[in-house]
């Protein structure tokens, strides 16, 4: 059920791709919006775009690496709006490289963003939201966190990470009875702008492994989960099958990965090895919600109606099946 009232959200990575479609999301619904990430410009720009569609922005420069930086984020979006109800931990960055290839201050990077990211955003959410004992923080994980591929072993370590780290808190909440909640949303691909800024050493240019998924799709998931108490949601068949072809056949799963997913990784455009970055600081450009994918990209999942409608499917299978059951009573009796 969706709650009628504004709500208070903080994004963290907001300024472009998954995170200000998220935002964009939470707009629509009214939502007092605290915008995180590096680069003030589409932060600004994303701002703009909150306010038109309904809600309202708050500008929060940050670097997520940094837990005062995020500390100080909450504070200010306390004091603009009043109490986080919902914080969304979606910022994220990747090295797409052969581990062998990687410096130990790149891996060391990925993980501070992209995994301590996350925690100094619970920690900052938690310290404000126990002692109120409500609220919700949503972990943007992904099927990576499950079944990891080559070429990104710091991403993927640090998305095994959030999920570890985010049972581990669950377990707490519970033993003390709190009503404060997490939960993770696992994506599959998306087409968001990160494979133009990614640090890269591949041959030709990254993509998503496909099939690809607009980003409206995940923020749209999510939003749905800020409003329900699941401890986990997939978002999109290829997640599903990921998670459980991992549990079932995690072998195979290496062998075949191994053997395509260099190919699967990148298109057939030569890379242009001076491009910047955005490892250690934000790219300059207008990047917005989406990436170059979009003539091969997905903008519904049948998994996720499923997902939003399970209730009432099993309701009308579970009347169905009593039919059934009457009517075949009834055939017997005649």
């Amino acid at each position: 059920m969706t709650e009628s009232r504004t709500r208070n959200v903080v994004i963290t990575g907001a300024s472009a791709g998954l995170g200000r479609a998220i935002a964009h999301a939470f707009a629509r619904e009214g939502a007092n919006i605290g915008l995180v990430a590096r680069n003030q410009e589409r932060l600004e720009a994303a701002r703009g775009e909150v306010e038109r569609l309904g809600g309202k922005g708050l500008v929060l420069p940050a670097d997520v690496a940094d837990p005062q930086q995020v500390e100080q984020a909450a504070a200010r979006m306390e004091e603009e709006f009043g109490p986080i109800e919902v914080w969304v931990n979606n910022a994220m960055t990747s090295v797409f490289s052969p581990f062998d290839q990687m410096t130990p201050e790149e891996f060391r990077r990925v993980t501070e963003v992209t995994y301590l990211g996350a925690v100094h955003g619970t920690m900052a959410a938690l310290k404000r939201m126990l002692p109120r004992d409500r609220g919700m923080v949503i972990q943007v994980g992904s099927a990576l966190s499950e079944r990891s591929i080559p070429l990104q072993s710091a991403y993927c370590g640090a998305k095994h990470g959030m999920r570890g780290f985010t049972d581990s808190i669950r377990c707490e909440l519970i033993h003390n009875e709190s009503r404060v909640h997490l939960t993770m949303v696992q994506l599959p691909a998306m087409n968001t702008p990160q494979f133009a800024w990614v640090k890269s050493r591949l041959p030709n240019k990254p993509q998503p492994v496909p099939p690809i998924f607009q980003p409206e799709v995940a923020a749209d998931a999510i939003v749905w989960a800020s409003h329900h108490r699941r401890r986990e949601i997939y978002v999109g068949m290829p997640t599903v099958k990921a998670m459980w072809g991992n549990k079932l056949v995690a072998g195979f799963a290496d062998w075949y990965l191994g053997r395509t997913g260099y190919k699967s990784q990148q298109t057939g455009e030569p890379e242009d090895p001076q491009r910047p970055s955005n490892l250690w600081e934000s790219v300059p450009g207008p990047f917005a919600t989406h990436g170059s994918f979009d003539d091969r990209s997905k903008w519904n999942s049948p998994q996720v109606w499923l997902v939003k409608n399970k209730w009432a499917l099993l309701t009308v299978a579970a009347g169905l099946a009593a039919g059934a059951t009457l009517g075949a009573k009834a055939r017997r009796g005649g």
